[in-house]
């Protein structure tokens, strides 16, 4: 072989080495860029499972005190711990509430009974659990004064409202009409019940456009001191020892299931705010009426702040039977169907039970 023959093939030959070390260069930086990612995508993906949502549905009112409270002093927040994040929604009425649980918006609210009976059975028992109770009392029947309502047979003819259709004010005032020997229009008779949000009741007494309206406070005091109302029955009288309840909290039933030690943390520190609400009133009325004007522009005089909180009681106890209650009037009312759904297991109150005996504190049933 030739001396430029020989030189020839030593240089394809150191040419084909380089690029075998130049191809096996490439693919270690492939597969370290690989790796990486890979260790990046794991590291980000458990960084998301640390920071952990709870998204809660409340109301601004004062029978939602323990959810306004929380969300105005970081209670919740302090609870939870920095690795969860809490998403706040805001409604004015029950079913709006559940249907936002339904579409998968939100992992619990603050809501009355009959919006939480009609989600639990129209769901089949399986869409949400009661864990634990807000708030008893807090709901009034409220007159116009130049109305001409004297009685409850003046209700004839006349235009009611409620919050919404089949939340807990508008069961409790169909179930009142029909104790009366009345029923509304669409039922019938001739009283007209008309779901109306919170302030536009108010709005409508100002305008002699609204004879009476059954709400939650505070619109009850407002419609009293504001709107020329007159405090024609307080709900309170129509239940034993005056106790119903009114808001209780409600979880989402796959959310309980996944995330039973956020559910259980939630549930101590609405066990502690109830408790210093309850110790604390002066400073909480205060806080609740900050929050309350920070959600709808306008904040509660001192008189009605008082007036509203005294036919209220806070409490974590859910009151069981004025729940079935208040079921057996919805399903009286139409709202449940063809006959009287079965309900006993929409509480889950374990959680709320072991938190009440770390602190020393009686079960609830």
């Amino acid at each position: 072989m030739s001396r430029g023959v020989g030189e020839k093939l030593l240089t394809a030959k150191i040419a084909k080495e380089t690029q075998r070390t130049q191809r096996r260069a490439v693919v270690r930086r492939i597969k370290g860029f690989l790796v990486g990612g890979f260790s990046l995508l794991l590291t980000l993906t458990g960084s998301l499972e640390a920071q952990g949502i709870i998204r809660v549905g409340a109301f601004p009112n004062i029978t939602h005190a323990q959810p306004m409270i929380g969300k105005a002093n970081g209670s919740f927040e302090k609870a939870m711990g920095p690795s969860v994040k809490i998403q706040w929604t805001s409604f004015n009425a029950g079913p709006s509430a559940m249907e936002a649980l339904f579409a998968g918006a939100i992992d619990m609210t603050y809501i009355g009974p009959n919006p939480a009976i009609t989600g639990y059975v129209r769901s089949g028992g399986e869409a949400l659990r009661v864990v634990a109770g807000a708030a008893s009392g807090g709901a009034s029947l409220v007159v116009r004064n130049d109305s001409g309502i004297q009685k409850p047979g003046d209700f004839h003819g006349k235009k009611v409202a409620s919050p919404q259709m089949g939340n807990t004010q508008d069961v409790a005032l169909r179930a009142w009409l029909k104790a009366h020997g009345m029923k509304s229009r669409d039922k019938g008779g001739d009283v007209q019940v008309l779901p109306l949000a919170n302030p536009d009741q108010l709005t409508l007494f100002l305008k002699k456009e609204l004879d009476a309206a059954w709400a939650p406070e505070p619109w009850p005091t407002r419609l009293i001191r504001e709107g020329n109302g007159r405090l024609f029955l307080d709900e309170r009288d129509l239940w034993p020892q005056g106790q119903f309840v009114s808001t209780h909290l409600v979880v989402s039933t796959n959310f309980l299931r996944e995330h039973p030690d956020l559910v259980k943390n939630w549930i101590r520190a609405h066990v502690e705010l109830t408790d210093w609400i309850n110790g604390h009133l002066p400073e909480a009325k205060k806080t609740l009426n900050q929050q309350i004007q920070k959600e709808t522009g306008k904040a509660l005089s001192p008189a009605v702040l008082d007036e509203a909180f005294g036919r209220l009681q806070i409490t974590y106890d859910p009151m069981r039977s004025s729940l079935l209650t208040s079921a057996r009037s919805a399903y009286e009312a139409g709202f449940l169907g063809k006959q009287m759904p079965d309900l006993s297991k929409v509480y889950e109150l374990s959680l709320l039970n072991q938190v009440l005996a770390e602190k020393g504190k009686k079960a609830v049933q």
